[in-house]
């Protein structure tokens, strides 16, 4: 158990501590669970970068980082994003459906191409894309910006370059998935 795997577990825990402090200030109004959701969102994605550095520049990756570290940003996004697509008006502006939509399609559209090539080709090569990881970010900008009760013209900035972000990463993605595909039948042609 790294320090880097220890990082990540603690942002897997801060996830369900995220969503109970938004639906209790939903709920209740009260500012202080706003602000324990803001603070505890924004030390999760702060410790994203910090549990990456961690891990590259001192040696600390392992498979279960390499396993943990998606599904610990995958589930602080999708959380957040799905608790703050509800309807919390008058508290805090709702995120855009359309953006909620794309990114759980996408991840449902690469979860199910990652089980194609694994049950056809063996374990598949996922390279983390520059546009995947420019989705992410704004991804996390629009939630702290919903959180931070800040126009809703700014989160709907944000909205539209997270959506335009995930679903040029999906694309990217799903022609990876079918470039490894198409090397597995020619593997089986050579045979």
């Amino acid at each position: 158990m790294t320090t880097a795997n220890k990082i990540t577990i603690l942002r897997i825990l801060l996830t369900p501590f995220f969503a109970t402090q938004a639906i209790y200030y939903v709920s209740e109004g009260n500012e202080i669970f706003r602000l324990t959701a803001l603070l505890s969102f924004w030390i999760a994605a702060i410790l994203d970068g910090v549990d990456g550095y961690i891990a590259r520049h001192y040696d600390q990756k392992t498979e279960l980082g390499a396993l943990l570290d998606p599904l610990a940003d995958k589930l602080l996004l999708v959380t957040g994003l799905v608790v703050l697509t509800l309807d919390n008006e008058p508290l805090l502006d709702r995120i855009p459906l359309w953006c909620t939509a794309t990114v759980i399609g996408r991840d449902i559209i690469l979860l199910l191409g990652v089980t194609v090539i694994h049950h056809t080709k063996g374990k598949p090569t996922i390279q983390p894309r520059f546009m995947g990881k420019c989705a992410t970010f704004f991804q996390m900008a629009m939630i702290i910006h919903t959180l931070l009760k800040w126009p809703q013209s700014g989160q709907l900035a944000w909205a539209a370059a997270a959506t335009f972000c995930t679903a040029v990463s999906a694309m990217l993605y799903l022609l990876d998935g079918a470039r490894q595909l198409g090397d597995e039948g020619e593997d089986s042609a050579g045979s």
